[in-house]
């Protein structure tokens, strides 16, 4: 899957999992355009790695066209889109309305207005990459945040219907679903770290490793933590088993009064 001179983009790329994704990519020698509403980081990763940086608003629409046009005018044109910038809002249904309306624009139309923009191009051509950072939560459910839950599983039910669209286009479209990794979303889930490292708290680096690996074989699901596949199949053929799991853990929470 070579990248060398590939004209990338990586959306919430000043931190985390989006940084590490920058420097991985940019280290196989892609013209790496790094997107982040942190200025400063931004600018600092794209001097570290020798990309463009190009920061600003990844997710309204007149944001994503603005990056989108930019990243345009400096790689020539877009092969590789990673749209890794995400937000977790508001705990319970006492999350607000505001907090439900930034979950859901900044989770899921981020990416479809990105791939508004970039379709027709990669079509008319037959060729392009879509990866969309989601989460193991996508794939099964979050204790304690469902706008979080509900905007990642939209997340991966939008790139599920791009590939269905548009693979036979020469469209690629994947999505990364991690659990735990150490960024700065996982210091701030306060008692909710411990459920997140039950299989163990990768680092943004092992997530960007395991996406460089997965884009060699074009397969979907980009899993870091390889157990999630085997709970995505055991929620798929015994649901009820399965949520009767994940609401001993929410009453373990509530015992603890964590929850």
């Amino acid at each position: 899957m070579p990248v060398r001179d590939q004209g990338v983009v990586v959306t919430g790329a000043g931190h985390g999992i989006g940084r590490a994704l920058a420097v991985r990519l940019a280290a196989e020698g892609a013209r790496v355009v790094v997107n982040d509403l942190d200025a400063d980081a931004a600018v600092q990763v794209a001097d570290e790695i020798g990309g463009h940086a190009a920061p600003g608003d990844a997710a309204g629409e007149q944001g994503v066209a603005a990056l989108v046009e930019a990243a345009r005018d400096h790689l020539g044109g877009i092969d590789m889109w990673f749209g890794n910038a995400g937000i977790e809002r508001g705990r319970g249904l006492g999350a607000g309305e505001e907090e439900w309306a930034a979950s859901h624009e900044v989770n899921v139309m981020a990416h479809v207005r990105a791939a508004r923009l970039l379709m027709p191009t990669w079509v008319s051509r037959g060729s392009g990459r879509f990866v969309v950072t989601a989460s193991a939560a996508g794939l099964l459910t979050a204790i304690g945040n469902p706008a979080y839950s509900v905007s990642k599983h939209a997340c991966v039910a939008f790139a599920e219907w791009l590939s269905a669209t548009y693979r036979h286009r020469g469209i690629v479209v994947q999505a990364i679903c991690p659990q735990g990794v150490r960024t700065r979303m996982f210091e701030n889930a306060g008692p909710l770290q411990e459920m997140l490292s039950h299989d163990g708290a990768l680092s943004p680096e092992d997530v960007a490793e395991a996406t460089w690996r997965a884009l060699h074989h074009d397969r979907f699901l980009v899993l870091p933590h390889p157990r999630v596949a085997d709970y995505y199949v055991h929620r798929a053929t015994d649901t009820d088993r399965w949520l009767n799991g994940m609401n001993r853990i929410q009453r373990q929470f509530e015992d603890q009064g964590a929850l």
